[in-house]
């Protein structure tokens, strides 16, 4: 079988108007924080389950608002959830650009979808940030009733 070589072969132009000559390469970073997070967010989240469900000793039925209280009283698992959290909502939305850059022609649609994506983005990232860390399941000047019983009287 021969190769027809008569008819050259052309390559479509990228579709950013951006000149090629940046400092700073954002999509090779972002292609390296993908491996190097998603290597991560396996150890994380496969610890996560380990310690939750088999090492917790009562599967998924001991999670509840204790479990939580509990595990969140202790700075080590703040911060591990917080990673877990962080790596993967940056990790699915970079996903989530890729897949918008790639498929939507339409560039003030890709735009506003971006622009949809970083916002709810920094929004959850923020919010979930914010329940780690100021969560209580103590509050103080609640009712006794709605403390759970773990709770010291006060």
């Amino acid at each position: 079988m021969a190769i027809d070589t008569s008819a050259p072969s052309t390559i479509e132009a990228p579709r950013s108007k951006r000149p090629a000559t940046r400092s700073t390469n954002w999509e090779k970073w972002g292609w390296i924080y993908m491996r190097g997070s998603g290597v991560l967010l396996v150890v994380l989240i496969f610890a996560h389950l380990f310690t939750n469900l088999i090492a917790g000793q009562g599967g998924v039925k001991a999670i509840d608002f204790a479990f939580v209280g509990g595990k969140w009283s202790n700075p080590f698992w703040q911060i591990w959830d917080t990673l877990l959290l962080w790596l993967a909502l940056i990790h699915g939305s970079n996903g989530m650009r890729t897949i918008v850059n790639d498929y939507v022609a339409n560039q003030t649609l890709r735009k506003v979808m971006l622009v949809a994506l970083l916002v709810s983005s920094v929004v959850l990232i923020l919010l979930g940030t914010l329940v780690i860390y100021t969560f209580s399941p103590c509050p103080a000047g609640a009712l006794p009733s709605d403390l759970p019983s773990f709770c010291p009287a006060q």
